[in-house]
């Protein structure tokens, strides 16, 4: 059966592919729509359709600004990648949004809060109609009405040691959209006993910074160091850093989450130099950004 299958939505798409270019590139291509159609008419997801649209060299039409960089073998990466946001509030919302318009197969989104008045100046999910709503409920409804090749297992509960690894065991890697440092350092012994990168990022008032950490390398230990007890192994920190003094303008969270979800992409598909043992600090207030090694 499942060969039958396969075979039937191989011949429609066939049939109702078309012609696009991008750039010097010319594609056979599906439009949103055929893609559909052809997951109801085979009772299958529009996830199966994209997976073997993309194996046939036929281009999901919402992909083709994405050819350029990611072609169709990135492509097919992203569609096979899970990926860990942990925090869906002002870089988690961003990141989940912007991840799924790229075309990863599978977000796990763990985040305990809900909407409230002040989150609308900078959380791209957060409206007036949906205040008190949880925000992974809230990222769930907007993901899958972007694109629903995306899987979304949702959490409305916060991360800790004893939830963390069943949680994200089976993600290629993690994003540190978190506001508070404590989940922070919970989240980066998990990815380091689970062998799992994780893309930190933070923000307050006009600056923001992104690093990626692996497995074994230095992290946050080295950046939040002036935190640490000199004579412990015991971290002490207050749970928030700058934002709570600085706030968070509208930008800022944006600005951080893009670089955030470039370097996931950049580590799926296996393109570009990741931020590793660099940390990229930005600050929006005096135009300059800046390379830090640790």
């Amino acid at each position: 059966m499942p060969n039958n299958t396969n075979n039937n939505l191989i011949e429609d798409l066939h049939n109702v592919k078309t012609q696009a270019s991008a750039g010097s590139a010319n594609l056979n291509v599906i439009t949103v729509e055929n893609e559909l159609q052809i997951a109801e008419d085979n009772q299958v997801t529009t996830k199966k359709v994209q997976q073997i649209s993309l194996k046939e060299q036929i281009l999901p039409t919402r992909y083709l600004r994405n050819y350029g960089t990611m072609g169709f073998e990135g492509q097919s990466a992203l569609l096979k990648s899970s990926v860990g946001i942990i925090g869906a509030g002002g870089l988690g919302g961003t990141i989940a949004e912007l991840l799924a318009r790229m075309g990863v197969g599978h977000l796990v989104l763990i985040d305990n809060d809900q909407f409230e008045d002040n989150n609308l100046n900078r959380q791209v999910l957060s409206q007036e109609s949906n205040l008190g709503e949880t925000k992974v409920s809230a990222a769930y409804t907007r993901i899958t009405n972007i694109n629903s090749a995306v899987s979304v297992s949702p959490y409305t509960l916060k991360l800790n040691s004893n939830n963390a690894p069943e949680l994200l065991a089976d993600c290629d890697i993690l994003i540190d959209a978190l506001d508070n440092m404590s989940t922070r350092f919970i989240l980066q012994k998990t990815a380091r006993e689970l062998e799992i990168p994780m893309v930190h990022g933070a923000i307050g008032g006009f600056s923001g910074q992104v690093t990626t950490i692996l497995p074994n390398d230095r992290g946050l230990e080295t950046l939040y160091s002036s935190l640490l007890e000199t004579d412990s192994e015991q971290y002490q920190y207050p749970d928030k850093l700058a934002e709570v003094e600085l706030g968070n303008p509208s930008a800022t969270p944006a600005i951080v989450a893009s670089w955030q979800t470039q370097e996931a992409i950049k580590f799926l598909t296996n393109k570009g130099d990741l931020l590793r043992h660099r940390l990229l600090y930005l600050d929006s207030y005096t135009g300059n950004a800046e390379i830090i090694k640790y």
